[in-house]
């Protein structure tokens, strides 16, 4: 592959030479993205080797200790590690049994005492690839230094970050798992940063009960490394279209998939291609009406037999009014019914994977997107923004207090 034309997907890109890796700005990010199902391992082993810190700080908590009020839990980020939480916020709530919620950290730090309630207990889980943005740090900051009813769990894949040392300053409130550096994404959009901490995020749901996870895990890094293989075919196919346009939708889990898809794909465009992500009820409230000719269309099937109805009667609407161009199912097993209503229809073949653990997978189908349509527009997928938009750290923010 080279920049502006698509050859040959990951495997040519990986096998360049470092000079032409330079040229093209892609000596990261097709690395990145490939080697996601390898890491996931190695943030599967931190995470159980931290297994007993995290459930004494967590039985401080209140989680998972009797006789002690649950705390609400807020799941903290901005972007893509806002994802995260959305991504998350589903099975914590069932197997932690409490309140959980994702709160954007640009939220709490605009509205701080809109959110939160001074004489309850809360558990802030906070997600950062760099540990160093000036929201996130000041955020965790003021609630460290306003709100002592906060506890603090950060989730990061930088321990030398700014927000780590905070947490490291407050050990009888704040606790950091720091996953290992090769999640650490050198490239500007976050690519296996995103889904290995989700897969932390699994780690900590099931922290009580590790063994019910060991099997999900095995299954989930399985399916990661059959689904890169056949996103490559339709993410390469698809990135030779002229589409100007993309949707992606979902319901549930599979929203915050297509939230953090949008974003993928818009970040690595340059905003070349515009993005919009809605659940797949919600569509049909005004979004739909911007499925037109120059317009992807990205659906995530659930597993759930109610919530597919649902998804595939606006498949089938989306197919009999001839919206959008191109027409893409991401389904858990093959079903032969899509076939005539799409353009493409991949499995993850993940037998017994539900839609809570599906994120780290389904999402390699828009990073490759965005990979391959940066390159055909002639941008540069390790650092995309060629007028400085946007930056890998957002740390140019005035905080105010």
């Amino acid at each position: 592959m080279i920049q502006g034309r698509v050859i040959d997907g990951l495997q040519a890109l990986l096998g360049a030479s470092e000079k032409e890796k330079e040229a093209c700005g892609t000596r990261y990010t097709p690395h990145e993205i490939l080697h996601q199902p390898a890491t996931w391992q190695t943030t599967y082993e931190i995470c159980a080797e931290r297994r007993p810190d995290l459930i004494q700080f967590l039985r401080q908590t209140g989680i998972g200790a009797a006789h002690m009020p649950r705390p609400t839990v807020f799941l903290v980020g901005a972007g893509t590690s806002d994802y995260v939480g959305q991504a998350l916020a589903y099975i914590l709530r069932r197997l932690w049994g409490c309140e959980v919620w994702a709160v954007p950290s640009t939220d709490l730090l605009t509205n701080f005492d809109d959110l939160v309630f001074s004489d309850r207990p809360y558990l802030w889980v906070s997600f950062s690839r760099s540990g160093d943005s000036s929201e996130g740090s000041a955020v965790l900051e003021t609630a460290i230094e306003r709100y002592p009813n906060v506890r603090h769990l950060l989730v990061t894949c930088n321990q030398k970050g700014r927000m780590a040392a905070v947490c490291e300053r407050t050990p009888d409130r704040a606790v950091v798992l720091a996953l290992d550096a090769t999640a650490n994404d050198r490239g500007l959009a976050m690519t296996s940063s995103y889904t290995n901490m989700v897969v932390a995020g699994h780690c900590l749901a099931h922290v009580f009960c590790p063994d019910d996870y060991g099997d999900t895990f095995s299954v989930l890094q399985k399916a990661g490394e059959r689904f890169l293989e056949r996103a490559q075919e339709v993410a390469t196919a698809i990135a030779h279209e002229d589409f100007a346009k993309a949707c992606f939708v979902g319901s549930g889990v599979l929203r915050a998939v297509a939230q953090e898809s949008a974003l993928k794909l818009l970040e690595l465009t340059a905003g070349k291609i515009q993005t919009m992500s809605e659940s797949t009820l919600g569509l049909r409230h005004g979004p739909m009406s911007a499925l037109d000719g120059n317009t992807l269309f990205v659906s995530f099937l659930s597993r759930d037999s109610r919530r597919r109805n649902y998804e595939t009667d606006l498949i089938e609407e989306v197919h009999r009014k001839q919206l959008g161009k191109l027409r893409v199912v991401v389904t858990p097993d093959s079903v032969d019914r899509l076939g005539p209503l799409a353009d493409h229809v991949l499995s993850l073949h993940a037998r017994g994977l539900g839609d809570e653990y599906r994120a780290p997978v389904d999402v390699i189908l828009a990073q490759l997107l965005g990979l391959f349509c940066s390159l055909r527009l002639g941008l540069q997928p390790d650092c995309p923004s060629p007028n400085g938009a946007i930056s890998r750290v957002v740390s140019h923010v005035n905080i105010y207090s």
